[in-house]
This record gives C-alpha cells, sequence and structure tokens, in this order.
C-alpha cells in the first residue's frame, strides 16, 4: 500500500498541472486500489482551508475559499483514510520517546504508515528520512529529471 503526503495530495488535486498528470498516471499504472491518505493529512490540509475561509473579508474571497474547501473534502472522500488507531497512537509515541526531529503532523502520518507497513510517497524527505522503518519514496523525482 502507498500512502499519499499533503503535497502528493495537492499535486493530484491540481487539473492543469503536468507533475499531478505525471502521479495520477503512476497511480493509475500501480492500481488505484494501492492508494490511502491519513486521517492527519486531513486534519492538516483541512485546518489549512478552515483558516483561509476564516480570514475572507469579500464575499469573492469566501467562495473561492469554499469552493477549494468542497474540492479538498471530494479528494478525501474518493480513497481510503487510514485512521490514527491504538497501534499508530503506539508507533507515534515511541517516536517520541526516541526525539525523532520532526513535526508533530509527520510524526503522526509516519506513525500511521509504520502501523501499516506502508510506504509513504512525499516530497519531504528530508525529514521522513529520519524517521527509523519508514518506508518513503518520492515519484516525483523521476518525472523531473
Amino acid at each position: 500500500m502507498f500512502v499519499l503526503d499533503s503535497d502528493y495530495l495537492s499535486f493530484i488535486d491540481l487539473a492543469d498541472n503536468k507533475l499531478g498528470d505525471h502521479l495520477r498516471r503512476r497511480m493509475q499504472e500501480v492500481g488505484p486500489s494501492e492508494f490511502a491518505t491519513t486521517i492527519a493529512n486531513f486534519d492538516e490540509q483541512t485546518r489549512g482551508w478552515m483558516a483561509v475561509a476564516a480570514r475572507a473579508k469579500r464575499n469573492t474571497d469566501l467562495i473561492e475559499a469554499y469552493r477549494r474547501l468542497e474540492r479538498h473534502l471530494r479528494v478525501y472522500c474518493s480513497m481510503p483514510v487510514l485512521g490514527f488507531d491504538e497501534k499508530a497512537a503506539i508507533r507515534f509515541q515511541a517516536l517520541r520517546n526516541d526525539k525523532i526531529n520532526i513535526g508533530t503532523m509527520d510524526l503522526r502520518i509516519s506513525a500511521i504508515v509504520l502501523s501499516r507497513d506502508a510506504t509513504l510517497l512525499s516530497r519531504n524527505l528530508v525529514h521522513f528520512h529520519r524517521v527509523p522503518g519508514l518506508k518513503v519514496e518520492d515519484w516525483t523525482i523521476e518525472y523531473e529529471k
């Protein structure tokens, strides 16, 4: 199973984006049923879009913010979302105890992926390579060569 990080979800969400097209093709080749994301990614991105909506001063800005929030919701409804369960919570606490130096949300994402023995797809290799045992790949590197 491959787990999509927020950056991958953003690229896939953009319609007129060659990198997004590349990622969607790769996903189709592997098989759409092999992909999921995490509740931590949903949390992270939803908070961002909610903040944009809260800052909107004009109706046009609010309309656009809600349009993006709705599109965001549709992306997450289109694939499995892995939860933060007991196994993930135990992995998360172990990573915290090991003082892995990455952000809390990235630790949660890592814990969920590790608890399912999955592979994370992310451009954030610098942070995620700090997590022992985490399988992480970046399919955008092959495209950008």
